[in-house]
């Protein structure tokens, strides 16, 4: 134990904080790789590919993956409540990088955001829910067959498919509807990742979950909701601008997984009233900082930028929004 947090939640917080450090950097790793191939060929916004012979570019990839799988990983330990808004860390690792590597000036309400981000993160650590202990992946399974989460993941499954119906006709006039299919999904993918990243955990323990059709199907739920999220939000990133779509995935995609998190694994049923209002302030405070940052991010000289303006070009994205101050979580191939 430690500060009242159990075991698993204080690896589970270090993985995550680890995932911010990781995903924060690559950003800025990748972007220099960016520069330095635009001196020599084509850019990356005007349909060129010269950044796959930089070393810098690949660095920043290589330091992504890391990230995502410290991220991936930390959802096996500890409750979604507390890894998920942590995820807007990010954005301070980026902005401080780009500041001093970049020399993308952060503006003083950009400052503040970042540390309206900071006392959230801390907030909801301090009150985060304790891991449910979890000795089966066919535990993961029960749960996610009790009713309330099979209502939960019907109605999801009806929205994304009304989404996706009217996607052709008014996704290029309304953001809503590319981020609600890419939240909505990201939600159950959350959930399937968590179950896959704790069958891991115990197949690595000596208890192979892996002779269970339960692991498999989570796997499977994972890599199809995986590519539904980075076919609807690549369309989001290219039709819209970045600084919009950034902060408002951040919060549909954050506030679906707590409560996919709050209906399937309860949570918040160990915790009293007191705890609950505080951690939702604490993911209030997120929020605000996020948009404070990206709202203010253009404002400071050479300010951070789009990801048009930086000459990129979103074609893959993470399932999980750890956003930065030039783009969210999106690669440039």
């Amino acid at each position: 134990m430690m500060g009242g947090m159990s075991a698993d939640n204080v690896h589970g917080l270090i993985l995550a904080l680890s995932s911010s450090v990781f995903i924060g950097s690559s950003f800025i790793i990748k972007k220099k790789g960016l520069k330095k191939a635009g001196l020599t060929g084509t850019r990356a916004g005007s349909g060129g590919y010269s950044y796959l012979l930089e070393p810098w570019w690949w660095a920043g990839m290589i330091t992504m993956i890391v990230g995502e799988i410290a991220n991936f990983a930390a959802y096996a330990f500890a409750p979604a409540i507390l890894v998920t808004p942590l995820g807007a860390l990010s954005i301070i690792f980026s902005a401080v990088l780009a500041h001093l590597i970049l020399d993308e000036k952060l503006h003083i309400f950009g400052i503040v955001g970042c540390a309206l981000c900071l006392v959230g993160s801390t907030t909801i650590v301090l009150h985060a829910p304790q891991e449910r202990i979890i000795e089966s992946v066919k535990e993961v399974w029960n749960l996610a067959t009790e009713p309330g989460f099979l209502v939960y993941a019907a109605v999801v499954l009806v929205l994304v498919v009304v989404l996706v119906v009217f996607a052709p006709r008014y996704g290029t006039k309304h953001m809503t509807v590319y981020i609600g299919i890419c939240s909505l999904t990201g939600s159950l993918t959350v959930m399937c990742a968590k179950a896959v990243g704790i069958a891991l955990k115990l197949s690595f323990s000596g208890s192979n979950q892996f002779v269970y059709f339960q692991t498999w199907f989570f796997s499977v739920v994972v890599i199809i909701c995986c590519v539904l999220q980075i076919n609807y939000l690549n369309k989001a990133l290219d039709t819209f601008k970045t600084a919009v779509v950034s902060p408002f995935y951040y919060v549909m995609f954050t506030t679906l997984t707590i409560l996919a998190s709050v209906i399937m694994f309860k949570d918040w049923d160990s915790q009293n009233a007191s705890q609950i209002v505080t951690e939702l302030c604490g993911f209030v405070t997120i929020l605000s900082g996020t948009f404070l940052l990206h709202r203010t991010m253009d404002m400071g000289e050479g300010g951070g930028g789009s990801s048009e303006r930086a000459g990129e070009t979103p074609v893959f994205v993470s399932t999980t929004p750890n956003l930065s101050p030039q783009h969210p979580r999106h690669s440039d191939l």
